[in-house]
């Protein structure tokens, strides 16, 4: 069985919109392209290249594998760019526009039911590097056995997040972290069972409490 990452460049307020660059995802209207550059330093090159530097294959939504491919085979004297030359790139997507780069692959139809066939078959774990759209259909599914995010001190205020739409509750389990000079939080997450619930209360309700509870349940709160 394939073992499947998500790894998520993400603003203090869950965005993870175009980390790279100004013209990387305008997409409505996005103004802050480019917004983790400046928090990049040495010390992030260790934990990142941990994930980038691994044996894998790329599971991307169809706007990041055109960014990607638009970009990459340009770059291919960059370690990333050969890297991503030579693995194979699956791509969700309900287009039929050909897949020009090479060793691309489409995955149709369900995108939870497709992603559990390939994680089935032979061959390198994955990496799910941008492609915002996959992340609910996939944690809901609970098909992310490892999560990486890369937590960057900005609030963008909108754009795209690895939340957007439905998913299912669940918790997680801290696996390593680490916080970079420039304060950028290192956190790699993998899936520990159903939510745990309690209570820090030390005595039984109140008369307030029992009759503000009673509000709540009237609806009249």
């Amino acid at each position: 069985m394939r073992r499947l990452t998500g790894a998520v460049f993400q603003s203090l307020d869950g965005v993870m919109q175009a980390p790279g660059g100004p013209d990387e995802d305008p997409t409505s209207g996005f103004r802050f392209g480019g917004w983790s550059f400046q928090f990049w330093d040495e010390s992030l090159e260790k934990p990142f290249g941990k994930v980038i530097d691994a044996e894998y294959d790329l599971l991307l939504g169809k706007r990041t594998y055109d960014i990607f491919s638009a970009f990459w085979p340009n770059n291919r004297d960059n370690p990333i760019g050969e890297r991503f030359q030579r693995i194979n790139k699956y791509v969700l997507t309900h287009s039929e526009e050909p897949l020009s780069w090479e060793h691309s692959h489409r995955l149709s139809g369900d995108a939870a039911k497709a992603v559990a066939e390939l994680k089935r078959t032979d061959g390198r774990d994955l990496l799910i590097q941008g492609s915002s759209t996959l992340y609910p259909p996939l944690l809901a599914a609970g098909l992310i056995d490892r999560l990486v995010i890369m937590v960057f001190p900005v609030v963008l205020g909108e754009g795209k997040s690895i939340f957007d739409g439905s998913r299912a509750a669940g918790s997680l389990k801290l696996t390593e972290h680490f916080v970079s000079d420039k304060g950028v939080a290192f956190l790699s997450y993998e899936p520990a069972g159903d939510v745990p619930t309690g209570s820090f209360a030390t005595k039984p309700p109140s008369e307030d409490e029992l009759e503000l509870r009673q509000k709540i349940e009237e609806g009249n709160w």
